[in-house]
């Protein structure tokens, strides 16, 4: 399909094709990669160590200390980005350190800092989910829909 397009292009935009691709910018896809894989396991490691710290002394079942859990993980990164530590792991770990919940409280707490010169009901309010808003609005439509399906094969499916 690549070669179909190029064979559609005019010679200057061939050439320039070519001077594109010589100029471009390998990217380390495999440094990238255990980069991403090592931070995103140690920012794990850090909400596991979190859930054991609410389980020894908060007596938490492994059932409910998810969300305190989450909640204190999502603190600290919202934290964290406030001082400007959370994005320069991002720039390091890549996708490491945006797919962990963490990546969730820092572009909630980023829109705020971005927009706060606007004012805290426009500016900060207005623009702190905008990115967040569609996680939070999927998040909340596919566990409807997941407990729908559960619902069902229960009540009709005899599974229960």
């Amino acid at each position: 399909m690549a070669n179909e397009k190029r064979k559609n292009l005019t010679p200057v935009q061939q050439e320039y094709h070519q001077f594109e691709q010589a100029r471009e910018t390998k990217r380390p896809v495999l440094k990238n990669c255990v980069r991403a894989f090592f931070v995103g396991g140690f920012i794990c490691a850090i909400g596991q160590a979190i859930s054991y710290f609410y389980m020894y002394f908060f007596d938490f079942t492994e059932k409910t200390v998810g969300n305190p859990t989450v909640a204190t993980m999502v603190f600290i990164a919202m934290l964290l980005t406030g001082f400007g530590v959370y994005d320069r792991l991002a720039q390091f770990a890549g996708a490491g350190s945006a797919v962990p919940v963490t990546g969730f409280g820092n572009a909630v707490i980023s829109a705020a800092i971005e927009h706060r010169t606007e004012g805290f009901v426009l500016g900060v309010g207005g623009n702190m989910f905008k990115l967040a808003g569609s996680v939070i609005l999927f998040g909340t439509f596919s566990a409807f829909v997941v407990a729908l399906i559960k619902t069902i094969a229960i009540k009709w499916g005899g599974l229960g």
